[in-house]
C-alpha cells in the first residue's frame, strides 16, 4: 500500500457513540451523572484513606492509587464523550488525540500491574500473616507502587510511539468515542499489520501474565481461608478477598474482548469500551465500600457518626 512520506492530518473526528440525534440530551445527563457520582466516589475514598490514620496500611494504600487511577481514567475520557452529545463537538486535534491513547494504556496498564500488586499483597497478609509486616514494609510497598506506574508509562510509550511513528495522511474519523488504538490503526495509510500483531502480543502477554499471577495468588488464599477454623474469620477473609476478585473480572473480561480480537470492527466493541473506561470506575468505589466493614467505619468517622456495634 502506497503511504504518504508525512503526517497531513492536523485534527480527527471522533465518531462517537452511535445514537438518535433526540437521545444526545438524555444520554448527556446520564453520562454526566455517572461522571460526578465516579469522581466523588472516588476522591471520598483517597480522603477517607489519607485522614483516616487506622486506613494507613498497604492495602488501603493500594486502593488509594486505585481510586486515582479510576477517577484519571474517567476524565481522560468522558468529558470530550459529553461535549460530543450536547454541544455535537466531536474534533480532537492530533496532539490531543496523541495525549488521549498515551493517558488512557498507561492509566489501564497501571492499574493491571496495580490489581496483580493488590492479590500478591492479600496473599501475604493471608498465607503469611506473621512475616507480613516484616515483608510489606512502607518502604517497599511505596516502591512497588511506584514500579506500577512506570511499568505502565514505559508501555504507554512504547505503544503510543509505536502507532504514531505510521503516516496519517487521509481519513480523519474515528468510529469510536475516544482515541484508542484499534480506531486509529484503521486510518493508517500504510500496512498495520505488524502494528496489530504487536498490540495483540504486548497487551495479550501483559493481560494473561498479570492474570495469572492474580489467580496464582487467589488459589493459595482459598486454600489458607478454608483452614481458618474461626467462621467469622473466614467469612471475613472471603469479604476482603472477594471485592478484590470481583473488580479484577470486571476490569478484565471488556479488556480482553477488545484488545485480544485484532481488526475488529463490531459495534458492540464501543458498548464494551463504555463499561471499562466508564461504568467500572463508578463500580470500583462500590464494591469496595459496601463489602468492606473497615471502609465503611471510616466513612462513617469521616462523616463524624458514631460506630453501631451489634
Amino acid at each position: 500500500m502506497q503511504s504518504c512520506n508525512q503526517t497531513s492530518v492536523s485534527h480527527f473526528i471522533l465518531v462517537g457513540l452511535h445514537h438518535p440525534p433526540q437521545l444526545g440530551v438524555p444520554l448527556f445527563l446520564a453520562f454526566l451523572v455517572i461522571y460526578l457520582f465516579t469522581v466523588s466516589g472516588n476522591g471520598l475514598i483517597i480522603l477517607t484513606v489519607l485522614v483516616d490514620i487506622r486506613l494507613h496500611r498497604p492495602m488501603y494504600w493500594f486502593l488509594c492509587h486505585l481510586s486515582f487511577l479510576d477517577l484519571t481514567i474517567s476524565s481522560a475520557i468522558v468529558p470530550k464523550m459529553l461535549s460530543g452529545f450536547l454541544l455535537d463537538s466531536r474534533i480532537i486535534s492530533f496532539g490531543g488525540c496523541v495525549i488521549q491513547l498515551f493517558s488512557f494504556h498507561f492509566l489501564g496498564c497501571t492499574e493491571c500491574f496495580l490489581y496483580t500488586l493488590m492479590a500478591y499483597d492479600r496473599f501475604l497478609a493471608i498465607c503469611k500473616p506473621l512475616h507480613y509486616a516484616t515483608i510489606m514494609t512502607r518502604s517497599v510497598c511505596n516502591y512497588l507502587a511506584l514500579g506500577t506506574w512506570i511499568g505502565g508509562t514505559i508501555h504507554s510509550l512504547f505503544q503510543t510511539s509505536f502507532i504514531f511513528r505510521l503516516p496519517f495522511c487521509g481519513p480523519n474519523r474515528v468510529d469510536y468515542f475516544f482515541c484508542d488504538i484499534p480506531a486509529v490503526l484503521r486510518l493508517v495509510c500504510a500496512d498495520t499489520t505488524i502494528n496489530e500483531l504487536v498490540t495483540f502480543v504486548d497487551i495479550g502477554f501483559l493481560a494473561l501474565t498479570c492474570f495469572m499471577l492474580i489467580l496464582t495468588s487467589y488459589g493459595y488464599i482459598v486454600a489458607a481461608i478454608l483452614r481458618i477454623r474461626s467462621a467469622d474469620g473466614r467469612r471475613n477473609a472471603f469479604s476482603t478477598c472477594a471485592a478484590h476478585l470481583t473488580v479484577v473480572i470486571v476490569y478484565y473480561v471488556p479488556c480482553t474482548f477488545i484488545y485480544l480480537r485484532p481488526g475488529s470492527q463490531e459495534p458492540l466493541d464501543g458498548v464494551v469500551a463504555v463499561f471499562y473506561t466508564v461504568i467500572t470506575p463508578l463500580l470500583n468505589p462500590i464494591i469496595y465500600t459496601l463489602r468492606n466493614k473497615e471502609m465503611k467505619a471510616a466513612l462513617r468517622r469521616l462523616g463524624g457518626l458514631r460506630e453501631v456495634h451489634p
